[in-house]
């Protein structure tokens, strides 16, 4: 439909603006969905994922999604050989657009929406908004209050005071002490996990290390990797210490990330938002130079990106780290104007741990909406309702329900299904004995499960080599009778753990929240040896991850159950793994080859999960750790 490109003066110059328009899936409709899935970018491309996230709550509620304007459909800004990292071509771009530019931001395209909506003939909408598409819901909820019904707001964009889009640039070392602060054994590494960081910055500033330059190091921050979150703490700390390889290890997959490339003349569009709607470290009536000016001293005042330097990372300021600073901004436009009064309509607002802007942040920017809600999601990252896994599955649940009833919906969702691992094992004796408990072949034997520390009768309380009697003075890998060959030595118990931390590293490249790595279809063992990646399956070849202990077998992983139950937390239904291992090597006492099975809750938030299998024969179990 022909809108005006400024709707101050009904007289300008007319611009398209497209659409999509899917009615009720049931026939009559109770309402109707207005979505925007963010960027900002085209949203067309992005209707079949929004009518898949929607599903169920489609059947009774119809739904709209418009492409914003010079985005797209909408009249689209375009400008050949636009190179967003080339401020050159951002000015050249800006002198091809001329002052019309100005009006392609979110303000404008508020009053695009509420006129589509209305030609359309739908009553109040519920503005389902994710990542940028919140900043459009805040700038339509300002201006058309009476358009709103409700809102769900996925991963949010908050605003500065003066109602501009807050982009921040800055790095997140308090990530590495959140996963950290959630883990007993990450606690145990000597030293605060923020100075730990700083200082392995400062040691490869002076001393730099080729396999793992700055710029990668700073993208170990990215703990929505749950390998990175996982391992990040122990890696630096092992590196400190003389220990190379963990960290090296995930330098290697990080390198080889494929990035989004920022050029090309769509890219136009993207940039007349981001700087007409954006709050940016210099005045927005500043000139290039002055800009330039107060970007620098912005730079070395706040140092946002601590504890590293624009030039540890290989940015200049002038390129790579404001995309505005060529852009002239001559009309005030903020997304939320400043005591702006946003309706009272029930609004949802998730968050995750990890997201651009911190959940304590957003919880305290979206007070501006009256009857707002703030639901954390414990290691959420980004656009939550389009996640993979349990907590993607949930955050979906939640959004279908609130967009049918407007009612905040009883279950929580989570992310956390691991825990931070502590030091990396230099040899087996860094490796605890797990507290294995020998099962009896006798389906009611009262000792069923018992620890081999903790054996009842006439024998509690004595030491494994105090027992008297026929066996006094044998180890119990000598006992006669029925129990013989069925229990296990510390040396075993300790060479059981070196085979299930190996096996669980292997698993945690399967995490069903990886990004990166879970592109890889193998990967060398941390200590040797080669782990490979199949559909469901990892395969062990000499696979080792305690020095002189390696691992060869294969690993079966059942994916996790995704359902969710009202009123509970949801997101960390756990997979199985099963593994059928043989242990062999240099490091394993005696020189000695055992065959392991083993079976454990792969994916949970917890020290160490419940294991069970059998260690050359002998069945045991070892119980979870929380």
């Amino acid at each position: 439909m022909s809108v005006p490109l400024d709707w101050s003066d009904p007289s300008s110059e007319r611009i398209q603006v497209a659409f999509a328009w899917l009615p009720a899936a049931g026939g009559r409709a109770a309402g109707t969905i207005l979505a925007n899935p963010g960027g900002p970018l085209p949203a067309l491309p992005d209707l079949p994922l929004v009518r898949d996230t929607l599903g169920p709550a489609l059947e009774h509620r119809n739904l709209l999604v418009v492409d914003p304007r010079g985005l797209g459909k909408s009249t689209p800004l375009t400008c050949p050989g636009l190179k967003l990292t080339d401020p050159d071509t951002i000015a050249a771009c800006a002198r091809h657009l001329g002052p019309r530019a100005a009006f392609f931001t979110a303000d404008q395209a508020a009053h695009d929406l509420d006129a589509v909506r209305r030609a359309l003939g739908a009553g109040p909408v519920t503005f389902y908004g994710n990542s940028y598409g919140t900043a459009f819901a805040q700038a339509y909820a300002a201006r058309h209050p009476e358009g709103l019904a409700a809102a769900f707001l996925d991963s949010t964009t908050i605003t500065s005071p003066d109602g501009y889009v807050l982009w921040p640039t800055r790095s997140r070392p308090d990530l590495l002490g959140l996963v950290c602060e959630r883990s007993r054994a990450c606690r145990d590494l000597p030293g605060d996990p923020q100075r730990r960081y700083a200082r392995l910055v400062a040691h490869l500033r002076e001393h730099p290390d080729p396999e793992v330059p700055l710029p990668t190091l700073k993208s170990v921050e990215r703990m929505a990797e749950p390998v990175l979150g996982r391992e990040a703490n122990a890696a630096v700390t092992a590196y400190l210490s003389g220990d190379r390889e963990p960290l090296r290890r995930l330098a290697r997959v990080l390198k080889v990330a494929p990035g989004q490339p920022i050029e090309g003349p769509e890219w136009a569009g993207y940039l007349a938002y981001r700087c007409g709607d954006g709050a940016s470290p210099f005045d927005r009536d500043a000139g290039p130079d002055e800009r330039l000016a107060q970007l620098q001293r912005y730079y070395e005042r706040e140092r946002p990106l601590a504890p590293y330097t624009p030039a540890d990372l290989g940015l200049d300021v002038r390129t790579g780290l404001e995309f505005c600073v060529q852009w002239p901004t001559p009309r005030p436009s903020p997304v939320l104007p400043p005591g702006a009064a946003l309706p009272a309509v029930p609004v949802l607002v998730v968050g995750g741990d990890f997201d651009t802007q911190t959940p304590a942040e957003v919880a305290r920017a979206m007070r501006v909406f009256p009857r707002a809600t703030f639901v954390r999601v414990p290691f959420g990252t980004h656009s939550l309702a389009w996640g993979a896994g349990a907590s993607g599955e949930c955050v979906r649940t939640m959004l279908r329900s609130f967009v049918t009833d407007h009612r905040v919906p009883p279950q929580r969702c989570t992310a956390e299904n691991y825990r931070a691992i502590g030091a990396f094992p230099r040899s087996l004796n860094d490796v605890a004995p797990v507290p294995a408990r020998i099962l009896d072949e006798a389906a009611h034997d009262p000792d069923e499960g018992r620890s081999l520390d903790e054996t009842h009768g006439p024998d509690k309380g004595r030491s494994l080599d105090e027992t008297h009697g026929p066996d006094k003075g044998r180890s119990l890998d000598e006992t006669h009778g029925p129990d013989k060959g069925r229990s296990l030595d510390e040396g075993q118990r300790r060479v059981l753990a070196a085979v299930h931390a190996t096996a669980a590293d292997a698993v945690a490249r399967r995490n069903p929240y990886n990004v990166v790595h879970g592109r890889l279809t193998s990967q060398a063992g941390l200590r040797g040896g080669r782990l490979t990646f199949g559909n469901g399956t990892i395969d062990l070849d000499r696979a080792s991850f305690v020095p002189g202990v390696k691992v060869t077998g294969r690993i079966t992983l059942t994916p996790p159950d995704t359902t969710t139950t009202s009123g509970a937390t949801q997101g960390t239904a756990p997979g199985t793994a099963t593994a059928s291992l043989t242990v062999t090597g240099a490091g394993v006492p005696g020189g000695e080859t055992y065959r392991v099975e083993l079976a454990w809750e792969a994916f949970t938030a917890q020290e160490r999960p419940a294991l069970s299998g059998s260690f050359d024969g002998t069945p045991f179990k070892v119980r979870e750790q929380h």
